[in-house]
């Protein structure tokens, strides 16, 4: 049982922890170069346009000022409207966070599938070609930008054999390269912190006994060792669910996947300050509350935790 005072104290951690967020995304934008009202009215706007259009979206005013409202907003669930758009924020983020949330899940998935079992594997073949392959193959997925592998996918699955789409969504196959690309990096850090989590738990007392009592190989691996180095296993896929939803950025834009990530880029390029404000402000609140979970999640995977 979860104490309700624990989860009270987490549950308040999380203001000061996006109150920073809003912080750095507000000042970060103001950084980039560029001047969202000129960007609205075109080149051959004139002065007075450009002036109406910064009085209209409040960019006239002092930078304090700007922040203290939209924070003021923010309070009462208004991200405020779109500079390009004109729609709320808010709306225009949940007609693509589900598509990103659905891409993510499919990529930890595929990550868990694969990653964890590749550990294990690894873990028991320790110092023997097995493990040598599987590490090597991980160094590799660790190593290769995200990018790259996404236009390689295209070209390979969609351009030479035709077998999905190249971009967009709608189906199945929109999924399979992106959650690919996104997955390839979760899946090499899964094998290597759950190859190094069941090597910590394969020589102690009771992994010794079910062997001696005659369990077998594949049952002791996966019941008795992998269940008791969860811990460090499953605070790496709540991190990595962070990551991979932030990494959907790269993936979302190779192949125009109409997520949050695709969105927040075409923000940043027209400077539409309230759409990146809110798509920063959305992404570190899912990734926060995911680690929540994954705290409370900790119990369920070994009865010794307390959150006493």
């Amino acid at each position: 049982m979860i104490p309700a005072g624990y989860l009270a104290r987490r549950l308040l951690l999380l203001v000061p922890v996006l109150f920073g967020v809003s912080l750095v995304a507000f000042g970060a934008l103001r950084l980039i170069p560029g001047d969202p009202a000129r960007l609205l009215a075109g080149d051959d706007a004139t002065e007075a346009v450009v002036e109406s259009l910064r009085r209209r979206f409040g960019l006239d005013r002092p930078l304090p000022v700007q922040y203290a409202i939209w924070l003021g907003r923010v309070a009462t669930g208004d991200l405020g409207p779109s500079f390009k758009s004109g729609r709320p924020v808010l709306l225009e983020i949940r007609d693509r966070y589900g598509h990103t949330v659905v891409l993510t899940l499919v990529s930890v998935l595929l990550a868990v599938v694969i990653g964890i079992p590749a550990g294990v594997i690894a873990a028991r073949w320790r110092g023997q070609p097995v493990d040598r392959t599987t590490m090597l193959v991980a160094l590799v997925g660790i190593c290769v930008p995200g990018f790259w592998l996404g236009i390689m996918l295209q070209l390979l699955f969609s351009v030479r054999l035709g077998w999905l789409p190249a971009a967009g969504s709608g189906s199945w196959q929109h999924l399979v390269s992106p959650s690919l690309t996104l997955a390839a990096f979760a899946v090499a850090n899964f094998a290597r912190v759950t190859r190094a989590s069941v090597l910590e738990v394969l020589d102690l007392d009771y992994v010794r006994t079910a062997r001696a009592k005659g369990v077998g190989e594949g049952r002791t691996l996966f019941w008795h060792a992998l269940r008791n180095a969860l811990l460090p296993v499953v605070t790496v896929v709540g991190v990595e669910f962070g990551h991979l939803m932030a990494g959907t950025v790269i993936a979302e834009t190779v192949f125009g996947y109409p997520g949050i990530g695709r969105f927040l880029v075409q923000s940043i390029l027209s400077r539409d300050y309230p759409a990146v404000q809110g798509v920063v402000l959305v992404i570190a609140v899912s990734y926060v509350l995911v680690n929540l979970l994954v705290d409370l999640a900790y119990a369920v995977c070994d009865p010794r935790v307390s959150y006493r």
